[in-house]
C-alpha cells in the first residue's frame, strides 16, 4: 500500500502547507514537491494528480480525527458531555494547525463539484459520529424525544463549521478554543436539552 510508504505522509503534510500558503489553484505539484523535499516525479508514484493529493489529504486528516473522536466518546458519559468533547476536539485540531485550518475551511470549498462530492463522502464518517451522539441523547432522555436527527446534525455540524470558518476568515485573531463552551451551550439547547452537563 502506498500509504505505508515513508514519503506518503511527508507529501500530505507538505501539501497542507503549500495549499494553505499559495491557495489550491496556485499550489502546483512542483511547489508541493519542493515543500516535501522530493523530486516532482516522486509525487506521481503516490498520487495521480493534485486533486488526488487534496482528497488523500482530507481522507488522512479527517480519518484520523474521526478515529480520535470515536475513542474519546466511547463508553461512559452523557450525550451532552460527548458533544462537548467533540466540539473541543474539532476546534483544537484547527487551532493547533494553522495551515490545516486554512485548507479545510477555505481551500476545500473552492474546489470543483466532483471534488466537493468526494470530500462529502469522507465527511459522512464525521456526520455518523454526530448522529450517534444525537440518537444517544434522545434515547437517554437528555434531548427532546421528537428531535429530528437529520436537522439536529445539520445544526450541529453547520454551527461548528461556521464558527471555525469565521475564525479563519478573521485571521485567527481570537482563541477558537474559548468558543467550545458557548457553542456547546447553544447546540444542546437547540436539541431541547433537559439534564445536567457532566
Amino acid at each position: 500500500m502506498k500509504k505505508n510508504k515513508p514519503k506518503y505522509m511527508q507529501i500530505i503534510d507538505a501539501a497542507v502547507i503549500a495549499i494553505a500558503e499559495n491557495g489550491y489553484h496556485q499550489a502546483q505539484v512542483s511547489k508541493i514537491a519542493k515543500q516535501a523535499g522530493v523530486a516532482d516525479g516522486t509525487i506521481y508514484l503516490y498520487f495521480k494528480n493534485k486533486e488526488d493529493i487534496l482528497i488523500s489529504l482530507f481522507e488522512e486528516k479527517m480519518g484520523n480525527f474521526i478515529e480520535k473522536i470515536d475513542q474519546m466518546i466511547a463508553g461512559k458519559g452523557t450525550a451532552a458531555s460527548k458533544l462537548l468533547k467533540m466540539i473541543e476536539a474539532h476546534f483544537s485540531l484547527l487551532y493547533e494547525d494553522h495551515h490545516l485550518a486554512i485548507v479545510t475551511q477555505l481551500e476545500l470549498r473552492q474546489s470543483n463539484k466532483d471534488l466537493r462530492h468526494r470530500i462529502n463522502n469522507v465527511l459522512k464518517g464525521y456526520l455518523q459520529v454526530i448522529d450517534k451522539i444525537i440518537i444517544e441523547g434522545i434515547e437517554t432522555g437528555e434531548f427532546s424525544p421528537d428531535l429530528d436527527v437529520r436537522l439536529a446534525r445539520q445544526m450541529i455540524f453547520g454551527t461548528i463549521d461556521e464558527a471555525a470558518t469565521s475564525w479563519v476568515m478573521n485571521e485567527e485573531k481570537y482563541n477558537l478554543l474559548k468558543l467550545a463552551s458557548p457553542v456547546h451551550h447553544l447546540l444542546i439547547n437547540g436539541c431541547g436539552f433537559r439534564g445536567v452537563v457532566e
